[in-house]
C-alpha cells in the first residue's frame, strides 16, 4: 500500500493519454496526411535545396511539437513520416540526416516546457512532493529560449555536416 501512494499516478495518466492520442491520430490517418504534406512542400523547391528544407523542416517541427507535447510520442509519430520520406523515390533523400533531424529536434524540443519531456515531469512531480513548486510559466520562461538557442545551433551544425559536406551515405532504395 505504502508503494502505491507514492506512485506518480497523474504523470502516468498524462504519459498514458499522450500514447493514447498519438495512436488515435495515426488510426485516423492523421500522420499520413502530415507526411505526405510535408513531401508535397520538399517537391516544391529545387532538388539540391530538398536536403536542406527536409532537415530543417523535420528539426524544427519535432522540437516546436515536443515542446508542447511529450518528445516520445511526437518521435513515434514522426518516425513513421522520417522513413517515408527517405525511401520515396522521387524526393531522394538520405535516411540518417533525417533520423538526426527528428533524433536532435526532439530531444532539444524537451528542454522547452514542463510537459516535453518524462525527465521534466517526473522531477516536478518530486519537487511538489518536497515543497518546491515552479509553475508551467516558470519552467517556460527557462527552458524555452534555451531550446530555441538548442535548435538554432543544432540547424547549423545539421546544414555543416549534411548540406556542406554531405556526411552521409546516399540514399538507398528497396
Amino acid at each position: 500500500e505504502a508503494l502505491l501512494l507514492r506512485i506518480e499516478w497523474s504523470t502516468l495518466i498524462f504519459f498514458g493519454s499522450l500514447f493514447i492520442l498519438m495512436e488515435v491520430l495515426a488510426k485516423i490517418g492523421m500522420i499520413g496526411i502530415i507526411g505526405e504534406e510535408v513531401q508535397d512542400w520538399i517537391m516544391l523547391v529545387d532538388k539540391k535545396y530538398r536536403l536542406c528544407l527536409a532537415i530543417m523542416l523535420i528539426l524544427w517541427v519535432s522540437a516546436v511539437a515536443s515542446a508542447f507535447l511529450d518528445n516520445i510520442p511526437v518521435t513515434a509519430m514522426m518516425l513513421p513520416i522520417v522513413v517515408s520520406m527517405a525511401q520515396d523515390r522521387e524526393l531522394q533523400l538520405p535516411l540518417h540526416p533525417l533520423v538526426w533531424a527528428l533524433a536532435m529536434g526532439a530531444c532539444f524540443g524537451g528542454n522547452g516546457t514542463l510537459v516535453a519531456a518524462s525527465a521534466n515531469v517526473v522531477s516536478a512531480g518530486i519537487a511538489n512532493q518536497h515543497g518546491y513548486r515552479f509553475s508551467f510559466c516558470s519552467f517556460f520562461i527557462l527552458g524555452f529560449p534555451i531550446m530555441l538557442t538548442n535548435i538554432v545551433v543544432t540547424s547549423l551544425y545539421l546544414i555543416f555536416c549534411h548540406v556542406i559536406f554531405e556526411w552521409h551515405d546516399p540514399p538507398k532504395y528497396e
